[in-house]
């Protein structure tokens, strides 16, 4: 579980150059800006002349938090911080695959596995769980003063972090300290996987299924699930081991796609669609349209941002 904590295949290259900041959106060129200087351990102060005194760069809190919508590029600009910056001891993973870990090995365990560790990447940090919230700045709590540089990603501030999801009055306390401990980064803009799409996930007929399956077999290793099924069975797994269900899968084969009305099995299927995502295994299926899978109720609930997330990222995968 340690070892797997890199960045996903699909960003083992990814840089700063590589990332293109939209022009309409400045927020992104300047955030790209801010991370090239925290990955270099903080911004470079102005020269000053012979009669000017230089001006101190502001100083920089020892996390990153990056906010923005699905789409714009944070997974990308973590990992370039990753790749960029000279640590001899980093790791990057998902929130779930950190929490996983706490307990895999037990809380005082990990504290132990990542202290003296130079940087931290957690993508996605979502807070679904009340007892997530404790345990994770908890964590960050003990690993900030040994020197831990934390970078992280989200569709939500830092303190608004369990807005619409739980009480989040009850812990207000821990959520504000870990907040304290980053400074936060707004970038803006268009979700890029829909560029090049019409916005509509890809529906096949049953012949045509059948032969995306067929030519899919011919080069690699393809599934072939019922959707009910796949949902059942995604409930009696831990979402940490939702990437050993994917392993050694070239294609993902999904028949009868029905719209989703339990909230549990919802979440759960996002985090099967990160994984998926993450490996970027295209998936092929029938049924209703998986950009339609979650129920409207659920849209306009407190995890409206996690669905559409997972629905840009269906979409992409039913086109490539």
């Amino acid at each position: 579980m340690v070892a797997a904590l890199v960045p996903p295949p699909q960003f083992d290259d990814a840089t700063f150059e590589t990332y293109r900041a939209d022009p309409e959106h400045p927020s992104q060129q300047e955030a790209k800006d801010r991370l090239i200087a925290f990955s270099r351990g903080g911004a470079p102060a102005e020269r000053g002349g012979l009669f000017r005194r230089a001006k101190k760069a502001p100083e920089m809190k020892p996390g990153v938090y990056l906010d923005g919508g699905f789409g714009v590029g944070k997974t990308h600009l973590l990992a370039s911080i990753y790749h960029a910056m000279p640590a001899r001891r980093k790791y990057f993973g998902s929130f779930i695959e950190y929490t996983a870990l706490v307990g895999a090995l037990g809380y005082q365990k990990t504290v132990e596995l990542f202290r003296g560790a130079d940087l931290l990447c957690i993508d996605e940090f979502e807070l679904d769980d009340p007892g997530d919230t404790m345990v994770m700045t908890r964590l960050i709590g003990e690993l900030v003063p040994t020197g831990t540089k934390l970078a992280a990603t989200s569709n939500t501030p830092p303190n608004a972090l369990g807005e619409g999801r739980f009480a989040a009055q009850d812990f207000l306390r821990e959520i504000h300290a870990m907040a304290s401990s980053f400074e936060t980064i707004r970038i803006d803009g268009t979700d890029y996987r829909q560029r090049a799409i019409d916005g509509h996930a890809v529906v096949l007929t049953d012949d045509a299924y059948a032969q995306a399956l067929t030519d899919a077999s011919a080069v690699g290793t393809a599934s072939d699930d019922d959707f009910s099924g796949l949902i059942r069975h995604l409930a009696s797994v831990h979402p940490s081991r939702y990437i050993r269900l994917i392993e050694g899968l070239d294609t993902i084969g999904l028949r009868g796609v029905a719209e989703l009305d339990d909230q549990s099995a919802a979440l759960r299927f996002v985090a099967f669609v990160d994984r998926a995502y993450d490996a970027q295994i295209p998936v092929r299926a029938t049924g209703e349209g998986l950009d339609g899978v979650f129920a409207p109720e659920m849209l306009a609930g407190g995890y409206r941002k996690k669905y559409l997330r997972a629905i840009s990222r269906l979409n992409a995968l039913t086109h490539s």
